[in-house]
């Protein structure tokens, strides 16, 4: 499909960074900041993303400064009229979202999709006072957005068939892989995924089962490379039901049940040790090597760019 020029509305991480993959594909992006400081955030971090490119040998020069070609930062929302598409990044405030979607809608196509990156909000309440309430949708992707290639598509009872599918065409022609939800639930599935996960790692840690590093092992070495070649659901439909009926038999009964924060969450906040941006958390940041740890985070994803880079 043509795709003549996507819009983005936020010039924080998530916005510079979606506006990067855009570009990056060789597709106009009209960014929408709301101040100098912002604009010049934005496009800083398109230029940086683009350099980490070069240095790993998946871009040349040629490619980023053909990309930032591509790139226009304006404070006015008239830059999105003729978009394909509009991405809005901005803050988890609805006074702010719907002020922002009303500025959009007053530019763009009656049949331009909008779909907000948000993790927590309902499209029902997304849409609410929009003049065509049925373009409103969720593409929800993952951080660093611009190289973790999956989005969670999610419509409301608001939305129309068309918005979605013509939002994930969009999405397949920027290297996506898409979910789409069949309906809206609280954190969607990645984060209901994630979440089990953290509420059961922290059960067995206070259980004093085993440690974070020890669960981290585990993690790293059998459920997440298990899990990332072939897929949760088809392994439980090879090891079989019987079998899984007779594990989950035993197993169930002794998992955690919580439905609240859990208390060592609850102490870490009290003692300021939320983690490692306080440098204490589960793990004592300091004795730990930043650079290597970052460098991990992003490594698995600079393996799966396939971006149709501009020249």
């Amino acid at each position: 499909m043509e795709i003549k020029k996507i819009g983005v509305i936020g010039t924080g991480n998530i916005g510079a960074c979606q506006a990067t993959l855009i570009v990056g594909n060789g597709i106009a992006c009209s960014v929408i900041a709301h101040s100098e400081a912002g604009a010049e955030r934005c496009r800083e971090t398109v230029r940086r993303n683009f350099e980490t490119f070069i240095e790993h040998g998946l871009a040349t020069e040629r490619n980023r400064d053909a990309a930032m070609e591509l790139l226009t930062i304006s404070h006015s929302y008239d830059a999105l009229a003729g978009a394909d598409l509009v991405f809005e990044a901005a803050a988890e405030d609805l006074n702010v979202k719907h002020a922002i979607y009303a500025a959009i809608e007053a530019v763009v196509d009656a049949d331009t999709p909008i779909a907000s990156t948000t993790s927590s909000i309902p499209v029902d309440g997304l849409c609410a006072g929009m003049q065509h309430p049925e373009r409103m949708l969720v593409a929800h992707p993952f951080q660093p957005v611009h190289i973790q290639p999956l989005v969670e598509l999610v419509g409301g009872s608001c939305t129309a068939q068309s918005a979605l599918e013509r939002t994930y065409e969009l999405l397949i022609a920027l290297d996506r892989k898409v979910v789409r939800l069949k309906k809206s639930v609280p954190g969607f599935v990645v984060n209901r995924l994630a979440q089990a996960m953290f509420r059961e790692s922290l059960y067995m840690i206070e259980q004093g089962v085993a440690d974070a590093a020890d669960i981290d092992l585990a993690v790293r070495y059998a459920v997440g490379m298990r899990y990332a070649s072939i897929g949760l659901l088809e392994y439980f439909d090879d090891v079989g039901f019987d079998l899984e009926k007779a594990i989950a038999q035993t197993v169930y009964p002794d998992l955690c049940a919580v439905d609240s924060v859990q208390q060592i969450v609850q102490d870490g906040i009290a003692a300021g040790n939320t983690g490692r941006r306080a440098g204490l958390g589960l793990y004592d940041w300091s004795k730990k090597d930043d650079a290597d740890y970052l460098r991990r985070k992003t490594a698995p994803f600079l393996n799966d760019i396939h971006w149709k880079l501009p020249e």
